[in-house]
């Protein structure tokens, strides 16, 4: 209950900061094909929730690759979240169909559709099943390419699903197990923190010559709302964003969990306090450059994210900035880094 009050209270203030500042990096810039998208990302768009950010990125892939297909338990007729709605109705039953209710199959199924050369947009209904699939997301999907000595691979296959809390959802609805996945050479894992990241960042992931589990945050599926270009864009993926600048200390974090700092960040400020907020946006492989440089400013770093303490990626994040900036952060941050690696559910 109160996680979910603090959502809402969240809600407006996020997406009038966090989702509307565009800064990218300088070697992002250097491309001009993406420094050209990055011009038009800026043009006014159409006001979506992160939902239809989703449909409308699943649309485009359709659209301009014949070779797409998206397909899950219950997608022809929009999922249990109406992210597909009006797909199979345009686009037809062959490239937008129902499978049984077997993860496992989905993912297999996916893996065989995109060695063929094919773009495969598998979705799980929620992240707490994906488990079934894991032996093929780890053992096939990851190391497929590996395996053959990059004579073949299964880069076109994306794994789409729901994850984490929204405040009614139960212990079976309610998990965030992407760290389970970052253990995983092979794979690339992404999470969105708004709608037009999440459809710039989808369209990335169904582009890419890797297989990547796209994780997207469920509360923020009607909760989040701002304007997204219409026309077809991407954003790179293993690149962060600073969506807010400070002196003090530096908050890293993705997808859902950003709303919670953002707004730690406007209660910190009032006591005086300078927070930099980094959104990691791809997981695996990360940008450690960015938080890094961060760090050697602040001095200090918090991570926070929604899944359970011990064994999640806040700890990886942790030793690989202490590593690299063990003369710069004081001892005394480096407990409170371990200590403040947020919470579990």
């Amino acid at each position: 209950m109160v996680m979910a009050t603090s959502l809402r209270r969240c809600g407006r203030r996020l997406v009038s900061s966090v989702f509307n500042n565009r800064e990218f990096s300088t070697t992002f810039q250097g491309n001009k094909a993406i420094q050209q998208q990055h011009e038009q990302l800026q043009e006014t768009g159409k006001s979506l929730n992160l939902c239809s950010a989703i449909n409308q990125a699943l649309h485009i892939a359709l659209e301009t690759d014949p070779r797409s297909y998206v397909f899950g338990e219950d997608v022809s007729f929009g999922g249990v979240f109406r992210c597909t709605t009006g797909l199979a109705e345009k686009f037809g039953k062959k490239r937008v169909f129902n499978t049984p209710l077997c993860e496992q199959g989905i993912v297999g199924f996916g893996i065989g559709l995109a060695a063929m050369d094919n773009r495969a947009i598998a979705e799980i209904q929620f992240a707490d099943y994906i488990f079934p699939a894991f032996d093929q997301i780890v053992n096939e999907a990851a190391k497929f390419r590996y395996r053959s000595g990059n004579q073949f691979n299964c880069g076109g296959l994306t794994i789409r699903t729901p994850y984490g809390a929204v405040g009614h959802g139960g212990h079976y609805h309610s998990q965030s197990p992407e760290a389970f996945f970052c253990h995983v050479p092979g794979i690339k894992v992404v999470v969105p923190r708004s709608p037009r990241e999440a459809k710039g960042l989808l369209l990335s992931c169904i582009r890419d010559t890797n297989p990547v589990i796209f994780f997207e945050p469920k509360w923020l599926y009607r909760l989040a709302v701002e304007e997204v270009p219409e026309h077809d864009y991407m954003l790179p993926l293993s690149e962060a964003e600073v969506i807010r600048e400070g002196s003090d200390i530096t908050l890293v974090g993705w997808g859902a969990q950003l709303s919670i700092m953002e707004q730690a960040c406007f209660d910190a400020e009032k006591e005086g306090i300078s927070c930099e907020l980094i959104d990691l946006k791809t997981l695996i492989p990360w940008d450690k450059e960015t938080v890094e440089a961060s760090v050697r400013k602040t001095g200090k770093l918090l991570i926070s994210h929604e899944a359970p303490v011990t064994g999640g990626f806040g700890a990886e994040i942790s030793a690989s900035i202490v590593e690299r900036c063990f003369l710069r952060v004081s001892i005394s941050i480096y407990k409170f880094v371990f200590s403040c690696i947020d919470t579990s559910i």
